[in-house]
C-alpha cells in the first residue's frame, strides 16, 4: 500500500491511495509531498477529552443542576399560553430568570457571551388559539477564530398538563423539560470563561410543547440568516435513568433519510445508498467517539430514528431546514411523572415534580454534551462539498472536497456496518483515489486539525 502525491493543474493536490481491497490499512502521511509511504493498518478509534475540557467537565456541578431544576418547578406552571407579566407564576417569569441567570455566567466571559431574548408572536394555530408571544432565550459564546460555524444545545422550558390546553394548572415541568434546560444552562455557565474556536449557542426555547414553536422559529431565522449550523442537540426529558442498570446511559436519536431530502436527492440515495448516512447520523457517530468516555461516565445508546413513537422534539425543525441534529433522552420514560396533572391516584403521586428527578444523571447528561460540543467547537469543520467521483466505471474510488482543514482522512467502512472502521490520512489533500471499490464499501471525509481533533464525517454524493 502507498500513496503518490502529485499537484494536478486546475485540480489542488491530489493523494492517491492504494490498498489491498481485503485487507484495508490505515497509512500515516507526516507531509502530503510525501512519495509514498506505507504502514500498519489501524481501526477507527474515539478521540479523547483533552486536559481543559476534562476540566471544564469537572466543574458541571449536579447540586447547580438541582437549583435550576427546582426554581424553574417553582412558577408553577410554564405552559406557553400561562401568564407572562406575573414576576412569580407562569411563562413570563421563567422566561426573565433564565435571562438574569444567562446573564450573570455572561458576566464572567470577557465579553465572548452575549444573551438576548428572542421573541415572535405567534398568530393562531394548532394548540395556540390566541396571538401568543413564544421567546427564546439564548446565550451565545462566540468563537475566537471560527465564529461563523455554530453549533447549538438547547432545552425547552415551557411545561404542560394532561390537557395540554390547561394553562394554569400547576405544571412543574421538572423533567420535562426543566432538566434539559438546566443541561444547557450548567454548560453555558462552564463554558463561558473558556475560550472555543467556533460559536456555541446554549438555548432555552418556548413553545414546545404546542407544537415546537420556538424551535421552528429559531432554525427558521438562522436558516435565513445562512448561519452554518454545523450541530444542533436538544435535551428533553433527561432527568432520571427510571431503569435497573440505566445510570450511566443516555439515548441518542439520530434520523436517517434526512427530513430536508429533495425528490432529487431521495432519487440518488435509492440508486447508491446513504439512509443510514445522513448529517444527523454522522453527528451521532461524532457523539459516540467523543461523549461515551470515563471523564462523562455514560454510555451512548445511538437510536436510529428522528424520535420516539406517537413524540417529538426541537431537533425535527432544524432538520427540516437540512441542519444536522439529534435529541438526547433519558434511557426509559416515566410517564406517570410527565405530561400528568399533580395528583395521587390509587396511592401513586403523578406528576412532574422534581423529586423524581436524579441531580447527578443529569449533571453526567451535561457532561456528555459538553464533551461532545467541546469536541465540535474546539476542533475542525465537517468538510464541504464532498463528492465521489462516478464519470467512469472503475474499481477504484477518487474523493474530492473543498479545502479549508491543515488535513484530512478518508474513512470507510462495510456498507452493513454501524460506524466506521477504517481510515487513511491523506495530509493536504483535497482528492484522493483508493483502490478499493465505491460498490463494496462506504467511504467519508472527515477534516483533521494540527492537535489531531476530527470533525464529524462528510457523506460524499455521486459527482463528476
Amino acid at each position: 500500500m502507498g500513496i503518490d502525491s502529485v499537484d494536478r493543474p486546475g485540480v489542488g493536490r491530489r493523494a492517491v491511495l492504494t490498498a489491498a481491497a481485503a485487507v484495508p490499512a490505515v497509512l500515516a502521511v507526516p507531509s502530503p509531498a510525501e512519495a509514498s509511504v506505507t504502514g500498519p493498518g489501524r481501526p477507527v478509534v474515539p478521540q479523547p477529552p483533552d486536559a481543559e475540557l476534562r476540566r471544564a467537565l469537572r466543574e458541571v456541578s449536579p447540586a447547580r443542576i438541582e437549583a435550576i431544576v427546582r426554581k424553574l418547578a417553582s412558577f408553577g406552571t410554564r405552559h406557553t399560553l400561562s401568564v407572562q407579566d406575573d414576576p412569580a407564576r407562569g411563562i413570563g417569569a421563567a422566561r426573565d430568570w433564565i435571562f438574569e441567570e444567562l446573564g450573570r455566567y455572561a458576566a464572567a466571559s470577557g465579553g465572548r457571551m452575549t444573551v438576548r431574548k428572542q421573541s415572535y408572536t405567534q398568530e393562531p394555530a394548532n394548540r395556540v388559539p390566541v396571538p401568543t408571544v413564544i421567546t427564546n432565550v439564548l446565550a451565545t459564546l462566540r468563537g475566537d477564530e471560527e465564529p461563523d460555524r455554530v453549533y447549538l444545545v438547547s432545552g425547552h422550558y415551557d411545561s404542560r398538563v394532561t390537557d395540554v390546553m390547561d394553562a394554569t394548572s400547576d405544571a412543574p415541568g421538572a423533567d420535562d423539560d426543566a432538566s434539559g434546560v438546566a443541561v444547557s444552562m450548567e454548560l453555558a455557565r462552564v463554558f463561558a470563561t473558556r475560550h472555543v474556536k467556533a460559536t456555541i449557542i446554549f438555548a432555552a426555547v418556548a413553545g414546545e410543547e404546542q407544537g415546537l414553536y420556538g424551535a421552528a422559529h429559531l432554525a427558521a431565522q438562522l436558516k435565513a440568516a445562512g448561519t452554518d449550523v454545523q450541530g444542533m442537540f436538544t435535551d428533553d426529558i433527561v432527568g432520571a435513568p427510571n431503569e435497573p442498570g440505566g445510570a450511566h446511559t443516555i439515548r441518542l436519536f439520530a434520523e436517517g433519510v434526512p427530513s430536508s431530502e429533495t425528490p432529487a436527492q431521495a432519487a440518488t440515495r435509492q440508486s447508491v445508498g446513504g439512509e443510514n448516512d445522513s448529517p444527523a447520523r454522522q453527528l451521532a457517530r461524532f457523539a459516540l467517539g467523543t461523549g461515551a468516555n470515563r471523564d462523562t461516565g455514560m454510555e451512548i445508546r445511538v437510536i436510529y430514528r428522528r424520535d420516539r413513537y406517537l413524540r417529538g422534539g426541537d431537533q425535527i425543525p432544524f432538520l427540516q431546514q437540512g441542519y444536522p441534529a439529534a435529541r438526547f433522552t433519558e434511557p426509559r420514560e416515566d410517564f406517570a411523572h410527565q405530561h400528568q396533572d399533580v395528583r395521587v391516584e390509587g396511592g401513586v403521586q403523578y406528576g412532574d415534580l422534581p423529586e423524581f428527578c436524579d441531580f447527578p444523571f443529569i449533571a453526567r447528561v451535561a457532561r456528555v454534551n459538553g464533551a461532545v460540543l467541546w469536541s465540535l467547537a474546539q476542533g475542525p469543520g465537517t468538510p464541504k462539498g464532498a463528492t465521489v467521483v462516478t464519470s467512469n466505471l472503475t474499481n477504484d474510488t477518487t474523493l474530492r472536497w473543498q479545502p479549508g482543514a491543515a488535513r484530512y482522512e478518508v474513512v470507510w467502512r462495510e456498507t452493513t456496518a454501524p460506524d466506521w472502521t477504517h481510515a487513511i490520512d491523506v495530509g493536504a489533500a483535497t482528492t484522493a483515489t483508493v483502490t478499493l471499490s465505491k460498490d463494496n464499501v462506504f467511504f467519508g471525509v472527515r477534516a483533521v486539525d494540527a492537535a489531531g481533533k476530527r470533525s464529524p464525517v462528510a457523506f460524499p454524493v455521486p459527482g463528476a
